[in-house]
């Protein structure tokens, strides 16, 4: 996918994800997200964190907390304490903001913005999702090898052919698993409860490697 066009996505993705926060009442922003450590509102800090921590500081972070996904599961609660106005409007005043993380590439923020936004909509029950395309792109980066930086574990996706049912994408070799393009990247990075919507005879295996 040509870099412009992740980019545009990425700004699609944070306005959805911006509208999907200003539609939240209080209560809300305190139910547990998908991510084990993380609430609704220390998920917004995190979707923030581009924007308001550079890179020497994050490094810098890392180091002194014992590695950046302790400094990131801090960061993000710190980041979350902001008043839920100011959240909302450093996603929408930085929505066409073209963000590279070194070592990832523009797919990371992409993939990133597609998953926590689920991370938050499901357990509220509500049908907020990125587009197919920007699954479609988010697929193409958990897949890769790129996606081990903190994505997805050595291993996890390894003897395994995906295969979307909602769109033409299928990845990898082995016993397959199907199903639309949002659960297989849930699945893929990490979320247990996304298997339930796939099938295949290589579902039991991935079941195996997230339990």
């Amino acid at each position: 996918m040509p870099e412009e066009d992740v980019f545009a996505l990425t700004a699609v993705e944070r306005r959805r994800a911006a509208d999907m926060f200003a539609g939240l009442i209080d209560d809300q922003w305190a139910v547990p997200s998908l991510c084990a450590e993380w609430t609704v509102r220390d998920v917004a800090g995190h979707l923030i964190g581009p924007f308001c921590v550079s890179i020497p500081r994050f490094v810098l972070g890392s180091l002194m907390s014992g590695g950046p996904g302790r400094y990131s599961v801090k960061g993000s609660r710190q980041l979350g304490r902001r008043p839920t106005a100011e959240i909302i409007a450093i996603l929408r005043q930085h929505a066409g903001d073209c963000f590279a993380p070194p070592g990832t590439g523009p797919l990371a923020p992409l993939t990133d913005l597609a998953v926590h936004t689920r991370d938050v909509a499901r357990p509220l029950g509500l049908d907020t999702t990125a587009s197919l395309a920007a699954w479609r792109g988010a697929l193409d980066f958990l897949t890769s090898p790129r996606a081990r930086r903190g994505f997805v574990p050595r291993g996890r996706a390894d003897g395994l052919r995906f295969r979307a049912t909602d769109q033409d994408w299928a990845h990898g070799d082995g016993p397959e698993i199907t199903g639309p393009s949002e659960a297989l990247a849930l699945a893929i990075g990490g979320r247990a409860v996304a298997l339930d919507d796939l099938a295949g005879p290589g579902l039991p295996l991935l079941r195996g490697r997230l339990n």
